[in-house]
């Protein structure tokens, strides 16, 4: 009897110290790796930096030394469109195992949120990747419209040494606003705050949740951000909703490492590792546990470069046959080019470079005037042979062309607004011209030092108009006439090529500039095209064997003298 009960008391006072305990738990969280899966960048067909497989030999590095059981590792988001790598297994190669569910797979991953670039894909894509993935894909925002529960699961509970981790996976809500509806049938986007309220209390109370880990596919947003739908909602989340001990973003492509005070007085760490896995977010979490509750929770974070890490052997060796697939169908001859183009020229006017695009909308389309922006910020096609990796260069995203209805007041209201955003409004010719970001001379990346990002910079072809620097937002446009001599009327209808991004409401063009109220774009659309953009550039380029683009010419800035000195101080900042 004695002895039995010494058994016990021993049981139960290791189970008392097993509850007592101090655990100490590493999260790492990537995000927006946009296709950069393999050690190869496709698209500069050279060497890469970043990427999964150097991601890979830091997440095994870190394994080996705090033990399988103390590293949680998150994805969130955005990793299925920007390389070939992804178009490949998303369009060519569908027979085959997503490559990039089996590679999460094979790095381990405990739980991924959807992006707005995974679901820009396609439900073939989207769900066949889902189904391939040996982890749960989690988005609680993102809600089936046929049930009213999420499509994807709403969390997930990763269980470390006993520690019990809830992880909730939320969308930004604006997809609506950047995609056509057939993308994303059956679906709703709800608000990120509503959500997160329903969701924190079941993981708290029901699944006694010992952490709380937010993997939103959002930016930070504005600290002072309030209402309802807001694209980078992290921070608002973080804020308002008390319960989250980490937020872990992305979206914005921007690094974030800080802490914010929520409304019950708590702080809540948030972490952004920014994009193309150059760099991951690191939490340490030091948790204390009394009487099986945690009584004690320290968290810091770092964001850690891996850019130049050695790509993991076995990875690479795992994936050499996709790899060698993606390179024999980026590497195909398509054409010609005859001289350089570059996105470089497009800031200060007119350019061959976003000219090619207006050329092949008003072909495709057959409308009178196209709208379109240099997609990329800093890309260039050489001149030479010409192979299927310059389209991700020439267009970076999986965007449909869409032909609207617009008035001609609309038209010109549009331009406006892009024009207001992207020129600031000039008193004599040693000012800036392009609307930079206070402190854009201590940015490293030169993308952030724009106020306005470049994939809004629309210009028009179709058209005959001036942009004058040194007039206001709303009054520096002035429109001659169409390129074919007809005049132009601000009470005609035009029809007007434009991307599905743009058609859709991204950007803020159509609906903050020309005025037309969001659920009012559908009823503009008269024709729209099957595949993506760069899709038919490909078969245009095919069909011609030749590529001589030249700049259109069909608008200036005014007063040239002006333009034409701040537009060479303003690309030495710009690009330096």
């Amino acid at each position: 009897m004695k002895r039995l009960t010494f058994l016990i008391l021993t049981v139960c006072a290791l189970c008392a110290a097993a509850r007592d305990r101090e655990v100490r738990l590493r999260i790492i969280e990537t995000s927006d790796i946009h296709g950069n899966y393999f050690p190869y960048d496709f698209l500069a067909r050279r060497t890469g930096s970043g990427g999964l497989a150097r991601i890979c030999t830091y997440v095994r590095s870190q394994r080996e030394a705090l033990g399988r059981d103390a590293v949680v590792l998150l994805d969130n988001g955005d990793i299925l469109q920007g390389q070939p790598s992804a178009y490949y297994y998303n369009y060519i190669d569908t027979a085959a195992v997503h490559v990039c569910a089996a590679m999460l797979n094979y790095m381990g991953y405990d739980a991924a949120t959807v992006g707005n670039h995974d679901i820009e894909t396609g439900h073939p894509v989207y769900d066949r990747w889902t189904a391939a993935c040996g982890f749960p894909v989690i988005a609680a925002n993102a809600t089936a419209t046929t049930t009213g529960q999420p499509y994807w699961k709403p969390y997930a509970i990763v269980e470390r040494q006993g520690v019990r981790i809830g992880v909730l996976g939320l969308v930004t809500p604006g997809v609506p606003t950047w995609l056509p509806e057939k993308l994303w049938a059956g679906l709703r986007f709800d608000d990120m705050v509503a959500t997160a309220r329903r969701y924190v209390a079941e993981l708290r109370d029901r699944e006694g949740a010992d952490l709380v880990v937010g993997l939103f596919h959002s930016g930070t947003g504005r600290a002072d951000a309030r209402g309802a739908l807001n694209e980078n909602a992290a921070l608002q989340v973080a804020r308002e909703v008390p319960g989250f001990d980490l937020v872990l973003c992305g979206h914005d492509h921007r690094e974030a490492n800080r802490w914010v005070v929520n409304a019950a007085g708590d702080s809540v760490l948030v972490v952004n590792p920014a994009a193309n896995g150059r760099k991951v977010a690191e939490v340490d979490v030091t948790l204390r546990r009394q009487e099986g509750k945690p009584v004690d929770k320290r968290l810091s974070a770092r964001l850690v470069d891996v850019a130049t890490l050695a790509p993991d052997a076995g990875f690479c060796r795992t994936f050499a046959g996709q790899e060698q697939a993606v390179k024999r169908f980026t590497e195909q001859v398509i054409g010609q080019n005859r001289t350089a183009l570059t996105t470089r020229d497009a800031f200060f006017g007119p350019s061959a470079f976003v000219d090619l695009i207006h050329d092949l909308q008003l072909r495709l389309s057959g409308a009178r005037i196209s709208f379109t922006a240099p997609i990329s910020f800093n890309a260039a096609i050489a001149a030479g042979p010409v192979r299927v990796s310059d389209m991700f260069n020439l267009y970076t995203y999986e965007n449909q062309l869409y032909v609207m209805r617009l008035t001609g007041k609309e038209i010109k209201d549009y331009l406006e607004y892009s024009y207001g955003h992207w020129t600031r409004q000039m008193s004599g010719p040693d000012e800036h011209m392009l609307n930079f970001r206070a402190g854009a001379d201590t940015l490293a990346d030169a993308w952030q030092r724009l106020a306005w990002p470049s994939y809004n910079f629309d210009s028009a072809a179709g058209l005959r108009y001036t942009v004058d620097l040194s007039r206001p937002q709303g009054q520096k446009i002035r429109i001659t006439g169409l390129t074919d001599g007809t005049p132009f009327s601000p009470d005609s209808t035009y029809r007007v090529a434009v991307n599905s991004y743009r058609g859709n409401g991204g950007g803020g063009l159509l609906t903050e500039g020309a005025g037309i109220p969001k659920d009012s774009l559908a009823g503009r659309i008269v024709w729209s095209t099957d595949r993506d953009l760069r899709f038919y550039l490909m078969e245009e380029i095919r069909r011609a064997g030749i590529i001589d683009a030249r700049p259109r010419n069909d608008w200036k800035f005014i007063p040239e003298a002006w333009a034409e000195k701040a537009a060479r101080r303003d690309s030495v900042l710009l690009f330096r």
